[in-house]
């Protein structure tokens, strides 16, 4: 039995721990992307982005269209995610009104997991002049989309965030999604121009339980998702990914899909681990070479919790856009070498470049 690549992480994932499976179905399961397999043989369901799940009411409005006369409710869409994998998401959508319900998955802190959001979808005069065209509108290969974000949805308060301030907490790779879920769903239907406005239900109250708030993300959730999947997390999951760690000679611990990604180009010969925002787990041996990559933001207030104390910046990635030098960085990355002994820290622009690479 030969290895198999995870088509949403990337990574290459040995026969071994196939054979530790006793799912005869685990190759099936981890080339669909629903599922992630871990070293032991355990598998866990991912579950899907509020962009993927944006998308798929977003469609499920417009399908609606067709009327209840036509075709009745609509119960489920296929949706195309950024990392090249369809779903089947459940929906429930009749009339140009739509609502999908995010899936968690096996991730036991998911404060969004069943959050439903609201899609609205109306047709447009083609006839209208492109002026007219509202910010968040385009002109798309399958006609015109103007794509609104409602209550529930966040706005972006300060900078260095997936989107400009002012505008919605939709990220692009989100927003691509939901506006090619939008265009699949036209051409289905046969419209040639069409207003979606999204929404999420209790979307301010849920934004509570999340870091929005913190980050500079106002009355509401974000809209995110670049690979489309959420990613499980649970005990064992953390268990695994500590292993990982150990076991590898030459080892990149990353926080996100950023770091992630770009850390498989600066540093092929390493194995890559995503740890997420679990930092207080990370323990390398003395004689690994290691690496702690990412974006700023996370890695740096985890070695100094207070670093925007008396700065009068909102956030660490507003701080890091407006001031890349600014002295509270350097004191942070000490506290990390610090705590991190031996460790190679590699902070990440969004673009992959490198903002600052701090060796041993």
């Amino acid at each position: 039995m030969g290895g198999v690549t995870d088509p949403v992480s990337g990574l290459a994932i040995p026969a071994s721990w196939i054979e530790k499976s006793s799912d005869p179905k685990a190759i099936e399961r981890v080339k669909s992307g629903l599922w992630a397999l871990l070293s032991d043989g355990t598998l866990l369901r991912r579950g899907l982005t509020t962009g993927t799940t944006a998308a798929a009411a977003a469609k499920g409005a417009v399908v609606s269209l067709k009327g209840s006369v036509l075709q009745g409710p609509v119960h489920q869409v296929d949706v195309l995610t950024p990392v090249g994998i369809r779903v089947t998401v459940p929906v429930e959508g009749v009339d140009g009104a739509c609502a999908a319900a995010k899936i968690g998955g096996d991730h036991e802190s998911d404060v969004t997991a069943g959050a439903v959001l609201e899609a609205k979808a109306e047709p447009l005069c083609t006839m209208e002049k492109e002026e007219r065209i509202a910010p968040e509108g385009r002109i798309g290969p399958e006609g015109r989309i103007e794509l609104v974000a409602g209550p529930g949805i966040g706005r972006i308060g300060s900078r260095g965030l997936c989107a400009p301030p002012g505008k919605a907490a939709i990220s692009p790779s989100a927003r691509k999604e939901i506006v090619k879920a939008i265009e699949e769903g036209m051409a289905e239907v046969g419209l040639k121009a069409v207003r979606v406005t999204l929404a999420v239900r209790s979307g301010e109250k849920i934004a509570e339980e999340t870091m929005n708030p913190r980050v500079g993300v106002l009355g509401g959730i974000s809209i995110l998702g670049s690979t489309g999947f959420a990613e499980p997390w649970n005990e064992h999951l953390g268990e695994s990914r500590e292993a990982e760690i150990r076991d590898a000679e030459k080892v990149v611990v990353t926080t996100g899909r950023v770091g992630l990604k770009y850390s498989r180009f600066l540093f092929p010969k390493h194995t890559v681990v995503l740890l997420g925002n679990k930092l207080d787990r990370l323990r390398f041996r003395e004689e690994q070479d290691s690496i702690l990559c990412g974006l700023p933001a996370l890695i740096l207030k985890w070695g100094m919790p207070k670093i925007l104390e008396g700065t009068g910046y909102v956030t660490v990635a507003e701080m890091v856009e407006r001031d890349p030098n600014h002295p509270r960085i350097d004191e942070a990355i000490r506290f990390l070498k610090e705590k991190l002994p031996g460790t190679r820290i590699v902070l990440l622009n969004r673009d992959g470049s490198i903002l600052r690479d701090e060796r041993p």
